[in-house]
């Protein structure tokens, strides 16, 4: 009986501090966003005081004005999201049609071919990024947006995921909607996406933060100023002899509010898609 109350009372300490543990680590993680919020709504010489003033005084909402002033902002937002939506969509397109065919297909050499496409994964953009922008600038692509989205509408590490998330669903099911007469691209489309909920989210998520965030794409091939991301419009609140980090700061507050709304709308389904998309290799 003593032996079952110290288990139990262990069970007990072990959560707490587990739970305390996390604590800190959210407030940790939390703590960057809270300076950034707060530095937006402060005067520049007021950022870098130390100790932190983490409620400003004054509070300066003219910062969320200005920024729709200084710069275009609403027309580098509208390009950012054209840019985001559209790789997503593709990501999600190509990185499921893909992977069932990897995962419940059989054709000559496909687990060579899996291979070989997830080992670009380890081969870093910077790698071959000036070959790739010598020929889009042959293609007649540099400054246009079509080249970003034909640079990341393509993933390995997505049909990766996906392919991991197929292979936990019974062959049973595609055997027997063969059976029924539906072709491959109506079991795709009928029985696997839906069943695929949690790691199209997932993938979803990752696309859209990556893209929405890229800056040295953009920076690459974008030169004309109505065609910019948000991402660079960043750097035109930095002049030649000063940063305006308010304004800055102001306007990653703004670029931030998409991520969170695709994050908060999906993440029911992101823990699961994580821990399902591993089940099977």
């Amino acid at each position: 009986m003593q032996t079952v109350d110290g288990n139990k009372y262990r069970n007990i300490l072990y959560r707490v501090f587990l739970y305390i543990c996390l604590l800190l680590l959210t407030v940790v993680m939390l703590v960057p966003f809270a300076w950034m919020l707060s530095s937006s709504l402060k005067l520049n010489k007021d950022i870098f005081v130390f100790p932190i003033r983490w409620i400003p005084e004054p509070i300066r909402w003219q910062n969320y004005i200005d920024i729709w002033k200084r710069i275009p902002l609403l027309n580098f937002l509208v390009n950012t999201v054209k840019i985001t939506v559209i790789v997503t969509a593709f990501q999600l397109l190509t990185s499921s049609f893909a992977a069932y065919a990897f995962a419940k297909r059989e054709f000559d050499f496909k687990n060579q071919l899996f291979l070989a496409y997830i080992a670009t994964i380890a081969v870093p953009w910077q790698v071959y990024m000036v070959p790739q922008y010598i020929f889009f600038r042959q293609l007649g692509l540099n400054d246009t947006h079509l080249a970003l989205i034909i640079l990341q509408a393509f993933s390995a590490f997505g049909v990766f995921m996906m392919r991991q998330f197929y292979a936990s669903i019974p062959d049973s099911l595609c055997e027997a909607a063969r059976v029924d007469g539906m072709n491959e691209y109506k079991i795709w489309a009928k029985i696997m996406l839906p069943l695929s909920k949690p790691a199209l989210s997932t993938l979803t998520i990752f696309t859209f933060v990556s893209t929405w965030n890229d800056f040295l794409g953009p920076m690459i091939y974008l030169r004309t100023d109505t065609k910019k991301t948000v991402q660079l419009g960043l750097r035109m609140f930095i002049s030649q002899y000063a940063a305006e980090y308010g304004l800055i700061m102001a306007a990653s507050v703004v670029a931030l509010i998409p991520v969170l709304i695709i994050f908060l709308s999906l993440q029911k389904y992101f823990v699961a898609g994580i821990a399902m998309s591993g089940v099977k290799g």
